[in-house]
């Protein structure tokens, strides 16, 4: 960017003065006390994000059969409604007063409540109950997280027994509240058979989104991956919503689970999240959540008495944290450059921006000098437009480049007509703003104008014309 001048960062926007967004983000595993969401309300909202996902916690709310003590709940949504976010709530997990098994398991993960009448009648009463009380409040409902995987459906995975699973919980959510709406799938898995299972029970119809998971370093297999998970489910029932309900990665090499061991940094977390987050806009979902909002252990796995069983830490948030004996994160909760990189892409993207076709094309340019030899070509890059109701437009750009094994930068050229004169580029990864030298803008004085040797970078960049940011 040296060739370029800085004249400005992106403003941050508080989730009180958002309208509209489908940028999201995760503040799971309360069920399991893991942090002190107190210290996260805050910095949360200032990253302006929208969507925010909670996990219901049964076995917390249900301590003796029958009697319900939401306050601890109640206390984290109101919080959260407060500061402008919409919370949309997973209903897990298990409860041991109805399941032996689930009483030995910490948080009762991965213990659906289906294998006897009683339990099933109890997941009934508690989904009612939750759904009527957060009426007006929390609008849309998932059945449960990741019961494609054996440690969140932990008897053994069926999409069959999840399926009947989806409808009775979807009726048992209607009763609550018949405006709620239903989320399946949760899914963290990539095969079809799967979902096919699921929702040739039926699911489908009682479904009004589907959420997947995306854990890869390579956000450019997801687009496929949308497009046929859309496919099928609107096989179905076509008005299903698809909705990325999890995505992210360590800040370090050390923590566990998903993509557990990768030489991940505090950088490289930041530029994945920026690339999977733009790929997600790109795939028009109806919005996506980034895991998580903070470093927390992962507690899938965890057996009742044993505390080893569930000290595996993972640094997926965009919050930094420090850990007590227990495993719960203290410390300040320090924003990491993820953090900034969310920030800024809920800013620009947020209110009445629509992905659009753009009138521009990548061209071969001349000589780089930055490169000596030409121009990386478009076939290299993800790219797309987005337009704005002030006639403003953006087109958002990258190379693919494995992020655990190169830092790349590189320039591409490109030809544009009938687009605001003002001319900006967005760093969307540390929400630096520049303007452009004019040796790099040709006008050809017949509508046409070459812009020359742009920064290209392994995260995604911005460029707007008018007043898109």
């Amino acid at each position: 960017m040296d060739k370029l001048t800085k004249i400005g960062e992106v403003a941050a926007v508080p989730s009180t003065a958002v309208k509209t967004s489908k940028i999201g983000i995760g503040f799971e595993k309360l069920d399991r006390g893991v942090f002190d969401p107190s210290k996260a309300y805050d910095k949360v909202a200032a990253i302006g994000v929208k969507w925010i996902r909670l996990q219901s916690g049964w076995a917390r709310t249900e301590k003796s059969k029958g009697v319900y003590d939401f306050a601890w709940l109640d206390d984290i949504v109101d919080n959260l409604c407060r500061r402008g976010l919409q919370p949309w709530l997973c209903l897990c997990y298990g409860n041991g007063l109805y399941d032996e098994e689930a009483a030995k398991v910490f948080g009762a993960v991965g213990c659906p409540p289906i294998k006897t009448d009683e339990q099933k009648q109890a997941w009934h009463n508690y989904v009612v109950a939750v759904t009527k009380r957060y009426q007006g409040r929390i609008g849309w409902y998932e059945v449960w997280n990741e019961p494609d995987g054996k440690w969140c459906w932990k008897h053994g995975v069926s999409g069959t027994e999840y399926g009947e699973f989806v409808k009775a919980t979807a009726a048992a959510i209607k009763v609550g509240d018949p405006d709620a709406k239903v989320i399946g799938g949760s899914m963290c898995l990539t095969g079809l058979g799967w979902l096919n299972d699921v929702l040739q029970t039926g699911a489908g119809e009682c479904m009004d989104a589907l959420t997947y998971h995306s854990y890869s370093p390579d956000e450019v297999g997801g687009f496929e991956r949308v497009r046929s998970l859309r496919a099928v489910c609107h096989a179905f029932n076509p008005r299903m919503e698809i909705i990325q309900g999890e995505t992210g990665t360590q800040s370090r090499d050390d923590g566990a689970g998903a993509l557990r061991g990768g030489a991940w940094t505090p950088l490289r977390q930041a530029k994945f999240l920026a690339r999977h987050t733009m790929a997600d806009l790109f795939d028009d979902v109806m919005f996506s959540s980034y895991f998580s909002c903070m470093d927390m252990i992962e507690a899938l796995n965890g057996v009742v008495g044993d505390k080893s069983s569930y000290l595996d830490y993972g640094y997926f948030g965009v919050l930094g944290a420090d850990f007590d004996e227990n495993g719960v994160a203290t410390g300040d909760y320090t924003p990491k450059p993820s953090y900034r990189a969310l920030q800024t892409i809920a800013a620009i993207f947020r209110e009445d921006v629509k992905l659009a076709e753009m009138p521009l094309q990548f061209s071969a340019g001349k000589g780089s000098p930055r490169l000596l030899r030409g121009d990386d070509s478009f076939k290299d890059l993800q790219y797309h437009g987005f337009r704005k109701s002030n006639g403003s437009a953006g087109l958002v750009y990258w190379r693919s480049t494995e992020l655990l094994t190169t830092s790349y930068e590189s320039t591409v050229s490109l030809e544009a007509v009938k687009l605001p004169e003002q001319v900006r580029l967005v760093d969307l990864v540390d929400g630096s703003i520049y303007t452009l030298p004019p040796a790099m803008i040709e006008d050809n004085g017949r509508g046409v104008r070459s812009f020359l040797h742009l920064p290209l970078r392994d995260y995604p960049l911005l460029l707007t014309f008018g007043d898109f940011i």
